[in-house]
């Protein structure tokens, strides 16, 4: 399941659905075009002066960008050609932006192979690059190969450059591996493995003057935080003990390290119960070693480490440690900042939403972060606007707000400049800068109202950096503007939607209604066949516009695609998903436990139901990795209600995921139990009443969901005579490589729908 991983033009549509006039269908746009707008992801600043990078995606064509303030005019510095599968990962600057180092390839599968989604006869490797931005002609240096990486887990890409910008060091094959970053006097010097210290090593962060890496060291069932000395080539463990330490900090002077430990895990604890995951934050002295608790998390689930804990854990100026925690009366993720010596924490960020990401601002002194902060505009809880808070406390300030979507903020070294990555409801992610500084009434980027019919108003205060880059036949006009929609699930938890209306529906009876209305059942003159989509994760959440990881921003093309084609599509933040509270995220008897979150997927059908744009007859569901496990659920469950459905890598058999018991551990007692649990909680034990016709898409190379349960489900449905049509990719993964992969995907999924319930044909 994809991880957490990734406008703009002038202006931004941001009229509400509700005050949009009914008017005729316009004519249909591709696929190719909502999904041919270029992603950006991984921005990054130099810690000096004004210079930014990012990675852009277009069409498969991945290449890094870099631009200088004050004016931030994008240049491409890399000229990777084609939709080659390689995808480019841990985007670094060395510290005067003068040379960029970033991972090209993927991680590696259980037989040491990277993903090969071309089927070339030699495999690619994934590797570190560097490439020397100013120099070459034109600025056309190539790049510089330092060596091979290979790590085995997604998301494990980490380069770290050296303070000075020399060395970049990185873990590979369970150790850690030192490179120049220059080219050296002897061409051809390989990367050096710098240890041969027994577990996996990781995580590694230079001291501040250069002269030694504070790295986590994990052995299993604990793991240590080490600091290593480049010179003396000796190793300090700072507080060994049975725990699990990780994420280790420099204080600004290098004289302090802050890490968290969480308490290793029981022998034969039950599978069944939830566990909490209490934690602990350390102060120790990287020269001797020794170190001292500072602050704990109480012991029972909502002490549990919060799973934003990692981007929010920072060594702040004036000797404060900014953490994560969703200790608090609402269970929110905030944040907090303590001293080093100890003493109460401070919650930075108080109210009723939650921090997502956040950075720390070159000098230390603030922190700037993401939040769904929705005090002025309840929809903005299904948004993301930006925020600064001083690491001591002090009120926040809103950097931008309206009805755009803002994240992955960076502040330049000299301080001069803000800049992030946004979209809109009808405008794809691009890279901005804030049009004045941080937190001024300019940067603030509200969005004036505008009254139905007038021109849409231009994105206040933020500056797109590349909107020419949108290609001219990107159908931002003819895009919907989603509207969030709330209802009760039932047992009367809170559900958020996102409601895509196509255009001829919008203004024929409103988009309101309610499950159980009395026009269930019925369907009116020209009622829609409507559509549920169910995001993956599961802690993930859509949005009222493009997405921030590139998986979800092809859905979200996706959904405003089949709205074009006559769909009222529901997209549901189910329970399980994030950024409404730590009690929602950890919901009891839900996954492998008793599938609670299912029941969100019945109450958004009959909420369709109740919507005189809809056929209640007509309703279908669609959804990759947990969202195929949901899709699946409501195949199997209810083809009374579910007529069809697309499950790209989709989770079919939870018993299969949990151990066997027959290794050389002892089992857990329950394990029985949880088996039977979990297989009753899987799409595999309702395959009996599954009637409604499925198409199931995945990859063979897939490293997150198993392939086997895409092939045991169609042995499962073939037995059955279940009407079953597969999209199969060898040599792909979870979240498609290349570009015409996801145009092949969606191009399928539409022709299904289409032919299942009776929608228009697919251009």
């Amino acid at each position: 399941m994809p991880r957490r991983s990734f406008v703009v033009l002038a202006v931004a549509c941001v009229v509400p659905v509700a005050a949009v006039t009914a008017r005729p269908a316009a004519a249909a746009f591709t696929l190719e075009q909502v999904l041919g707008a270029p992603f950006p992801d991984q921005l990054a600043a130099a810690r000096q002066g004004e210079r930014v990078a990012w990675v852009m995606n277009r069409r498969g064509e991945r290449n890094v960008w870099i631009a200088d303030g004050p004016a931030f005019v994008p240049r491409q510095v890399t000229h990777y050609q084609g939709d080659d599968g390689q995808p480019l990962a841990s985007l670094r600057l060395t510290p005067d932006g003068k040379t960029v180092l970033y991972v090209r390839g993927t991680e590696v599968n259980e037989a040491g192979e990277s993903a090969n989604p071309t089927s070339r006869a030699q495999a690619p490797k994934q590797q570190v690059w560097a490439l020397a931005v100013d120099a070459g002609v034109a600025g056309k240096a190539r790049p510089r190969l330092l060596g091979d990486m290979g790590c085995a887990e997604e998301g494990c890409e980490d380069v770290q450059v050296s303070p000075d910008g020399r060395q970049a060091v990185w873990a590979a094959r369970h150790h850690l591996w030192l490179a120049p970053v220059a080219a050296p006097a002897a061409a051809g010097a390989p990367a050096r493995q710098l240890n041969g210290l027994q577990g996996d090593s990781s995580e590694a962060q230079w001291s501040p003057d250069g002269k030694r890496l504070a790295f986590r060291l994990n052995r299993g069932d604990h793991a240590y935080v080490v600091v290593y000395d480049l010179a003396t080539e000796g190793v300090t463990y700072l507080a060994p003990s049975v725990d699990r330490d990780e994420l280790p900090r420099w204080s600004p002077d290098g004289s302090r390290l802050a890490f968290i430990r969480e308490p290793s895990a029981a022998e034969k604890l039950p599978l069944i119960p939830e566990q909490p995951s209490p934690w602990s934050l350390w102060v120790g002295d990287p020269a001797t070693g020794a170190a001292r608790e500072i602050w704990r998390s109480s012991t029972g689930l909502e002490g549990s480490l919060s799973p934003f804990a990692g981007d929010s854990f920072y060594y702040g100026a004036g000797d404060r440690i900014v953490f994560a925690s969703e200790q608090n009366a609402g269970g929110r993720n905030h944040l907090y900042s303590i001293p080093a010596a100890g003493g109460q924490p401070v919650e930075l960020t108080p109210g009723d939403f939650d921090v997502e990401e956040a950075v720390m601002s070159p000098d230390g002194g603030s922190v700037l972060y993401s939040a769904n902060e929705h005090g002025a505009d309840p929809a903005d809880e299904d948004r993301r606007h930006l925020w600064r808070v001083g690491v001591a406390g002090g009120s926040p300030r809103a950097l931008t707000s309206g009805q755009g979507i803002e994240w992955s903020p960076v502040e330049t070294g000299d301080g001069k400049a803000v800049l992030c990555l946004g979209a809109s409801a009808t405008t794809p992610a691009m890279p901005y800068r804030l049009a004045a500084g941080p937190g001024s009434a300019a940067a603030s980027g509200a969005v004036p109202g505008v009254a139905a019919g007038a021109a849409p108003a231009p994105a206040g205060g933020r500056v797109p950096l590349a909107p020419d880059l949108v290609p001219a036949d990107f159908p931002a006009a003819e895009l919907v503007v989603p509207r969030q929609v709330v209802w009760q699930s039932a047992d009367g938890l809170s559900i958020h939607g996102q409601l895509f209306l196509p255009r001829a529906a919008i203004g024929a009876g409103g988009a309101g209604g309610a499950a159980g209305s009395a026009a269930a059942g019925a369907a009116g003159p020209g009622a829609l066949p409507a559509l549920i989509f169910t995001h993956g994760g599961p802690v993930r959440q859509m949005l009222l516009g493009f997405h921030y990881m590139y998986y979800y921003h092809n859905s979200y093309a996706m959904n405003q695609y089949l709205a074009s084609r006559g769909y009222v599509v529901l997209s549901i933040n189910y329970r399980l998903g994030t950024m409404y509270g730590r009690a929602f995220r950890e919901a009891p008897h839900a996954g492998w436990r008793g599938s609670a979150e299912y029941a969100d997927v019945v109450s958004g059908a009959h909420y369709l139901q109740g919507l005189p744009q809809v056929d209640p007859g007509r309703i279908g569901l669609w959804g990759g990795s947990y969202g195929g496990l949901l899709t699946a659920l409501g195949l199997a469950r209810n083809s009374d209600l579910f007529k069809a459905g697309v499950d790209f890598h989709g989770i079919h058999d939870w018993s299969l995921l949990l151990p066997r018991g027959d290794g050389a551990a002892a089992p857990p007692p329950d394990l029985r139990e949880a088996r039977q649990l979990a297989f009753d909680s899987s799409p595999a034990a309702a395959v009996d009443s599954w009637r409604s016709p499925v198409l199931l898409i995945h990859g063979d190379d897939d490293r997150n969901v198993p392939f086997g349960q895409t092939r045991d489900l169609v042995q499962r449905l073939r037995d059955r005579a279940v009407t079953v049509e597969q999209l199969i990719f060898p040599d792909e993964i979870h979240d498609l490589l290349l570009w015409k992969d996801w145009v092949r995907s969606y191009r399928a999924a539409a022709d299904f729908l289409s032919r299942t319930l009776q929608a228009r044909p697919v251009p």
